[in-house]
């Protein structure tokens, strides 16, 4: 099982910026997807920005142009670089990691970190 630990949540105002990083660990694992989710208040979790192993990325609309990810794949780690937030950006951040083992896919789920940005 992987185990993924993000940091870098926090509070800013609106238009600033944030960083979150996450890293695995247990396994690495040569056909994956990580990314990002998020889940505000009384909304479903919903998807920010994925990369596979193949360097695919998949953004939310509401982010294009605003959010990049990254990865180290040496480091087996995936940042996430959020500029122009928006009071609508808060909420928890949920690192994402999707890999292929043994003829299957599996899943993993960060704790979650929180994002709050003030307007």
């Amino acid at each position: 099982q992987v185990q993924l630990v993000e940091s870098g949540g926090g509070l800013v105002q609106a238009g600033g910026s944030l960083r979150l990083s996450c890293a695995a660990s247990g396994g690495r694992f040569s056909i994956n997807v990580m990314g990002w989710y998020r889940q505000a208040p009384g909304k479903q979790r919903e998807l920010v920005a994925t990369m596979s192993s193949a360097d695919d990325t998949n953004y939310a609309d509401s982010v294009k142009g605003r959010f990049t990810i990254l990865r180290d794949n040496a480091k087996n780690t995936v940042l996430l670089q959020m500029n122009s937030l928006k009071p609508e950006d808060t909420a928890v951040y949920y690192c994402y990691y999707k890999y292929w083992s043994l003829s299957k896919f599996y899943e993993s789920w960060g704790q979650g970190t929180q994002v709050t940005v003030s307007s």
